[in-house]
């Protein structure tokens, strides 16, 4: 461990001087310890689980079931629709979607977040509860990832407890190119 090297280091023995004692400390151990220390932690630690976004979907319909569901007045849905650069969205169910309806906003507090809490409020004061609220996400090709979980994020952050994850439908698509 610790040595202590009591030699006069060389020189003549002749002269009255007191000795001076070197100290040397062999640290061999501690490294070892130190090995021995990651290797426990290392071995014992658990590693986290990936984390991915837990979503409750609801059961298909089976061919013969009925839906029991209740039947949603085209007052209480938003469709927001995830482009490229761009977020766009309509109110109501329409029969045919086209450029003119859609509407263009960002995200974040004034932008999508602003449209969802005001869609709220319109279907509070028509059916006196914003629960009522049902939004419809969806996505073109060319829309990234992030933007999606950016939009459940946003309907986490408003309390909108109804929302569904929808494909595209074709006049929806033409109306978003075209808009472009």
């Amino acid at each position: 461990m610790a040595d202590i090297n009591t030699s006069g280091g060389g020189r003549h023995e002749s002269k009255l001087k007191a000795k001076k004692m070197s100290t040397r400390v062999d640290f061999t151990p501690m490294v070892d310890l130190a090995f021995l220390l990651i290797s426990f932690f290392m071995l014992t630690t658990t590693l986290n689980d990936p984390v991915a976004m837990q979503l409750a979907m609801p059961k298909p319909i089976e061919d013969g079931q009925e839906d029991a569901g209740e039947d949603v007045k085209e007052s209480q849905v938003l469709t927001i629709i995830i482009d490229k650069d761009a977020v766009w969205y309509y109110e109501g169910i329409p029969e045919e979607i086209t450029t003119e309806s859609l509407q263009q906003t960002h995200f974040g507090p004034s932008g999508l977040r602003q449209v969802i809490l005001a869609k709220q409020d319109r279907v509070e004061a028509a059916f006196g509860d914003k629960g009522k609220t049902i939004c419809l996400i969806k996505m073109t090709e060319e829309a990234y990832y992030n933007d999606m979980v950016s939009a459940l994020d946003e309907m986490d952050i408003t309390k909108t407890k109804i929302f569904a994850i929808q494909e595209l439908s074709e006049g929806e698509e033409l109306a978003v190119i075209g808009a472009r």
